[in-house]
């Protein structure tokens, strides 16, 4: 039986959701034995390498990149260096489900931050649910000496690199194919990684944490080509609110592999984030089919 193209475009965004956090839970798991920086070095090299395998099966990869471009691929790059050591610093210490919950923020954070840059307008409706929101990512971290820590804040720093990076990418030409703006910036991280791991001091890599990043790695790229496939099928405004999904596959992965379950209040503010977000990217979706 055929299905429709937003069912298969629901379907790959879950496939992408997940891939993403299986990624996300190797290199929790790696990164508990083996050090950071070595970790991200190392997926960075099978990603990158991946990637320029990737790109030249789908075609249309190029590493020239057009002088215009050039900045924001730098700007882009940057962001994906910090937002990957933030994010990674924070996994090794916090709980899978309570981070993911706190990256759900995101498309948040990108409207109301392309609303003061770009000048994007924002209705009272989206700017109420981005407030609310926030309040949802407050209760996640919960300020003050009993739920504050700077993980925590390492993870909303990621958030803030990834705004940079989402932000960036809407500026650049069609000149440069996704594929090799991609590219350059895993490459980038890899180098970042190695560099750091230099100083940091190298040690000897067990068989099984290199099969974990190898894993990892797989999983990263395999998510990659499925947010492709997501991009080329079905209603956007009907498939986006199932990167919601994520959040679950943390909660399931994160008690699976880690034995690990957030409390009740985190699960509040992450239901009041997912609720807020979900409206604010149906609502987006409406305006655009409007003219507005």
């Amino acid at each position: 039986m055929a299905i429709s193209d937003n069912l298969r475009g629901a379907l790959y965004m879950n496939v992408a959701m997940a891939a993403f956090t299986l990624n996300d839970t190797a290199m929790k798991a790696a990164t508990q034995t083996m050090p950071l920086f070595e970790a991200i070095a190392l997926r960075g090299l099978i990603t990158t390498i991946g990637l320029v395998l990737l790109g030249l099966a789908i075609g249309g990869l190029h590493l020239r990149i057009a002088a215009p471009d050039r900045p924001v691929v730098v700007i882009r790059s940057v962001a994906e260096i910090g937002g990957t050591v933030l994010f990674l610093s924070a996994l090794m210490h916090m709980p899978l489900a309570n981070l993911s919950a706190i990256l759900q923020a995101l498309p948040l954070a990108v409207t109301l931050a392309a609303a003061m840059i770009f000048g994007e307008k924002i209705g009272w409706r989206r700017m109420t649910a981005i407030l609310v929101g926030f309040i949802g990512v407050l209760i996640i971290i919960r300020p003050g000496p009993d739920g504050f820590d700077m993980w925590s804040l390492m993870g909303l720093g990621a958030v803030l690199c990834v705004v940079v990076r989402d932000l960036a990418t809407r500026k650049l030409s069609r000149a440069t194919p996704s594929v090799t703006v991609a590219v350059w910036a895993s490459a980038s991280v890899m180098l970042v990684g190695a560099i750091a791991a230099f100083f940091d001091g190298w040690q000897r890599i067990e068989l099984s944490e290199a099969l974990i990043v190898v894993a990892a790695s797989a999983a990263l790229l395999f998510g990659y080509m499925f947010s492709i496939m997501v991009m080329r099928v079905g209603d956007i405004g009907f498939v986006a609110p199932f990167r919601y999904t994520a959040l679950l596959w943390a909660l399931v992965l994160g008690w699976l592999i880690f034995g690990s379950l957030p409390d009740p209040l985190t699960l509040v503010g992450a239901g009041i984030v997912v609720a807020t977000g979900l409206f604010t990217l149906i609502r987006t979706s409406q305006l655009r089919k409007e003219g507005h």
